[in-house]
């Protein structure tokens, strides 16, 4: 998959981290308590592997659990252990925690995932901290604190494990959507929401649902995590994964995370997510399973800024229309479970700025993760 990654075009796009999920390690520690990796599977070990994937410019990730044992039965990181871990990752050469929580009590938890933060920190080595934490607490307040979740982990997961099915991409989807009000205000530039991996190129999506999971969780600004194999991926899965603009605006530098702002009883959905340089993006999303909708709205209904006027590129199309005003009226045909998704960039704008949904200050840290 490094081979893959360096040589085919995904590192250039910022698909810069390999990781690596349960199962790696062998079945005990060594006499010095040290996790050590399951030797038929890595005969020369986690850190030749990481000088390997850093040799072709990439990152490596790495799996770990919070807990007695991992989900997969291997050795867990306990509260007495969590500094040894941190180093031992940090002297292989990782970039990447991903930190599970199965096997311990929600007290554990609590004192755990910031204290693997503060070790992970000491090591001196830049790693990225990827949380399960908020996922074992229901994923949402009062046991939930997103406040102090973002000053411990650069990334969590919220919500269930994807499976590779619709159904799967739908019911995470309708979680994010339903407490967007709570999840949206926590993600920012170096501490996102993930609702868990992409599930485009392997087996349950079809080609408009697999368009429609990219354009969806780049609206909801999450992290891009690949599942596929890379040397059998199809040529249509590929094109999806790798479109430029859609990586571009997932990366946005502002780092909002987008919203549902339309439900329409024609089973039509529309997402906006606000950008920087007064841009934004839209996703207008059907939920139908009959036949493509024609969907007519402007943008005035949308809550654009009045006298305004954009140029429009479909994301997926490459088409670019200009000088939309916010109060003309357009119409998109959408496929079934298909999207359409438009960047819009200003070339007029009204004289009263215009902040967009949850728009926040441009701030620093980490992009969001793409694998």
């Amino acid at each position: 998959m490094a081979d893959r990654l360096a040589e085919d075009g995904w590192r250039e796009l910022g698909y810069e981290y390999i990781n690596i999920d349960d199962c790696w390690s062998a079945k005990q520690r060594d006499v010095a308590g040290r996790l050590v990796p399951d030797p038929e599977r890595f005969p020369r070990g986690i850190k030749a592997l990481a000088d390997y994937v850093h040799a072709r410019g990439l990152k490596l990730g790495i799996y770990g659990d919070l807990g007695t044992l991992t989900c997969g039965g291997y050795p867990g990181t306990t509260l007495d252990r969590v500094e040894q871990d941190a180093q031992t990752f940090a002297e292989w050469g990782v970039d990447m925690l991903k930190l599970d929580g199965c096997y311990s009590s929600g007290e554990e938890q609590a004192q755990g995932y910031p204290e693997m933060a503060r070790a992970l920190n000491a090591t001196g080595r830049p790693i990225v901290y990827s949380c399960s934490w908020p996922a074992y607490q229901g994923g949402l307040p009062p046991k939930v604190n997103y406040t102090i979740l973002a000053k411990v982990c650069n990334l969590w997961r919220n919500y269930d494990d994807i499976q590779d099915s619709w159904d799967s991409v739908l019911s995470i989807l309708d979680w994010f959507s339903a407490n967007q009000d709570v999840l949206q205000p926590a993600a920012g530039p170096g501490h996102w929401n993930d609702p868990d991996m992409l599930i485009i190129g392997n087996f349950g999506l079809s080609y408009e649902q697999s368009r429609s999971q990219m354009a969806l969780w780049t609206v909801m600004a999450a992290p891009l995590l690949m599942s596929t194999d890379l040397r059998t991926i199809s040529p249509s899965a590929k094109e999806i994964l790798q479109n430029r603009l859609m990586i571009q605006i997932n990366q946005d530098p502002l780092g909002i995370q987008g919203r549902r702002i339309v439900k329409e009883k024609s089973h039509i959905e529309v997402f906006l997510r606000p950008l920087s340089q007064a841009a934004s993006a839209l996703v207008f999303f059907s939920r139908r399973t009959d036949t493509p909708f024609l969907y007519t709205t402007s943008l005035a209904k949308l809550h654009f800024p009045q006298d305004a006027v954009y140029e429009v590129q479909d994301v997926y199309s490459g088409k670019i229309m200009s000088g939309l005003k916010t109060g003309d009226n357009f119409s998109v045909v959408i496929n079934p479970s298909g999207v359409v998704m438009w960047y819009l960039h200003p070339t007029a704008l009204p004289a009263q700025p215009w902040h967009g949904v949850g728009q926040q200050a441009p701030g620093e840290g980490f992009r969001p993760v793409l694998l």
